[in-house]
């Protein structure tokens, strides 16, 4: 028998830390030390440049320092002229009501709004890559693929955000491709019950198309579990899917690593969920949610991206400019909606429990999921670990054996430090993992039921999509390797907790609260929210002001001075970012260990 999945060794779970807004920066390895030599202070050559004398240190000359200071000066133009050119494209892009952001043509083939149980999604076809167009690209005798996005704060498009994506690699590979978007606004009155249903029909469509051939679904994060739910369902999906960064498991995760599952337990649950949608007119803001993503790492929130967006002014503008196009466009769910997915999921953990109810004739059961699953988690995801991605595998089946009676394929892949949008957007991932997944489904279609390891042996290091340059095999896996250990005892007491809240609630509190609000107070809270503001404040149509940098940035283009790497103060500059930065990654575990304590203390188990 295989050896249990573990979580990497401490030198791997350092590099999870990784920044996920860009590829360089998802594998980069933090090693947590204040600076970069003391990472290596017991090697021999350590040794013998901390034995140097003083006066070997290289001082900066007079010229050094005026080169410094006109490359600051620059750099610092640059840098406010960047956060002005973000605050427009943010307004830009809500004034042109928040499309997807495709780097593809696409046409829509079905809106989800006109249908018989409406919700807010569209169902569209990839048509162009570039310059080449559907013919080109697909293989009519390969399955089509249907890549579904979160929908759990920003807007869609994060599966196709560049060539190298999901959405790239499935065209590559020779599927035809279609995509899943949503609007900014959920339709009155949505549940996660209609959301289903108009998913549902966008997978028949899908089949009917392509002679009653099931898609291939590909579910990222949230849409993962979603995709799930139908293949739950009492009706069942017939097709392969796959799930990437996608929390099954809600209860699962290291303590001091995965903070995120103790969160509804320091707001009392799930009210202040309702709560601030009540007071958005049953709409709750994507915002908020945005908001908690980023609390799990408020270092690189409040100073690490801009860090290196300084540092980095020459070559790190654009790619700023595009992720925080997606990153700042918030979209709302229903109140309903959101409220299920907190009471059901989040905090009552029911869908590995078999008890989530969508409509009143059909409740969830795993057990019901057919079609094969591949599972692609990662040890450096803090939002969705492989605890949560795979825990609730031993929960369903109670031994390997009752998997493969069940007739059942699971086949799941590990990373061990990309982060949770490394999953999704890094393009060495979507060129190596995803490629080889999508090559692999008519394989693992012909495994015999139970559990599998997709292992990836890529010798070369460098997949191109032209080339074959690695090789996939399924080494069989028993339950026990996937089993984890959870606290279930403290999060039942978190879950009836919530439960008292939330009928407290609504039996007190929310008749008040809805008829206290109205479509002018909701737009205000919308547009003065934390995440909005501190975006759209830097634009010059607010503070004409800024406008200065887009003149000093212009000019400063045109004769840029940049100082190169041999220059001493900027070895010192990088070592004090450096040392800010350890700063902020000690703050964050002294909050997180606090946070484990204060959990242990209230509910009974930490972990």
């Amino acid at each position: 028998m295989a050896a249990p999945l573990k979580a990497p060794t401490p030198d791997i779970a350092k590099a999870a830390r990784d920044d996920v807004m860009s590829d360089a920066k998802a594998n980069r390895k933090n090693s947590g030390s204040a600076h970069p030599s003391q990472a290596s202070a017991t090697t021999p050559e350590a040794r013998v440049a901390l034995a140097e004398p003083p006066d070997a240190v290289t001082w900066p000359s007079a010229l050094h320092v005026l080169a410094y200071q006109r490359d600051v000066l620059e750099r610092t133009i640059l840098f406010f002229d960047t956060l002005r050119r973000r605050a427009n494209v943010m307004l830009e892009h809500e004034q042109a009501g928040l499309p997807p952001l495709l780097s593809f043509k696409y046409e829509t083939l079905l809106d989800g709004r006109g249908l018989e149980r409406p919700a807010n999604y569209a169902l569209l076809r990839i048509t162009e890559v570039g310059d080449a167009c559907w013919d080109d690209c697909v293989d009519p005798e390969k399955s089509p693929v249907i890549i579904l996005d979160p929908r759990a704060g920003h807007g869609p498009g994060i599966g196709g955000f560049k060539r190298d994506s999901e959405v790239g690699i499935a065209l590559h590979t020779g599927h035809p491709v279609y995509f899943v978007a949503f609007f900014v606004d959920p339709y009155h009155g949505q549940t996660l019950g209609d959301v289903l249903a108009v998913l549902r029909r966008f997978v028949e469509a899908v089949a009917e198309r392509h002679g009653g051939k099931p898609p291939i679904l590909y579910g990222n994060c949230q849409a993962g579990w979603a995709a799930t739910l139908l293949s739950a369902s009492c009706d069942g999906l017939a097709g392969p899917a796959v799930l990437n960064g996608s929390p099954l498991s809600y209860w699962a995760g290291d303590p001091g690593v995965n903070p995120m599952r103790l969160a509804g337990s320091f707001v009392g649950g799930v009210w202040l969920t309702e709560f601030l949608a009540d007071l958005n007119q049953d709409r709750f803001d994507g915002a908020w949610l945005v908001q908690n993503f980023e609390s799990l790492r408020p270092g690189n929130a409040l100073w690490e991206k801009y860090a290196n967006l300084f540092t980095r002014i020459d070559s790190e503008a654009d790619r700023f400019l595009d992720f925080e196009r997606w990153w700042n466009g918030f979209y709302r769910l229903s109140g309903e909606e959101m409220v299920a997915i907190v009471e059901n999921l989040f905090i009552g953990n029911k869908l590995e429990q078999g008890t989530v109810r969508i409509d009143d004739d059909c409740s969830i059961d795993l057990t019901r999921v057919r079609n094969p699953l591949v599972i692609f988690a990662s040890y450096g995801d803090n939002i969705t670990p492989p605890h949560q991605a795979l825990g609730w595998i031993p929960e369903v089946y109670k031994s390997t054996e009752a998997l493969k009676a069940a007739g059942q394929r699971i086949v799941y892949l590990t990373n061990p430090h990309i982060g949770h949008l490394g999953i999704f957007v890094s393009a060495s991932v979507a060129r190596l993992e995803h490629r080889a997944i999508l090559d692999s489904l008519e394989e693992i279609g012909e495994l015999r039921p139970g559990l599998y390891e997709m292992r990836i042996d890529n010798p070369t290091g460098d997949p191109d999509c032209a080339r074959d340059q690695y090789s996939v095999r399924f080494e069989p896996r028993r339950i026990e390797d996937v089993r984890f250990a959870c606290p279930r005892a403290a999060f039942e007491q978190v879950r009836r907790v919530s439960d008292f809240n939330a009928a407290a609630y609504r039996t007190f509190v929310q008749p008040w609260v809805r008829a206290m609000t109205n479509p002018w107070m909701a737009e205000a809270m919308q547009w003065g929210h934390p995440m909005r503001a501190r975006t759209y404040l830097w634009s010059d149509r607010l503070m004409p002001w800024m406008g200065a940098f887009a003149v000093l940035a212009e000019a400063v283009a045109k004769d840029r001075h940049r100082i190169g790497d041999d220059n001493p103060l900027l070895a010192q500059e990088r070592a004090l970012f450096e040392q800010i930065t350890a700063f902020w990654e000690a703050v964050r575990r002294m909050r997180d260990a606090a946070q484990e304590r204060s959990f242990a203390m209230t509910f009974g188990g930490g972990g």
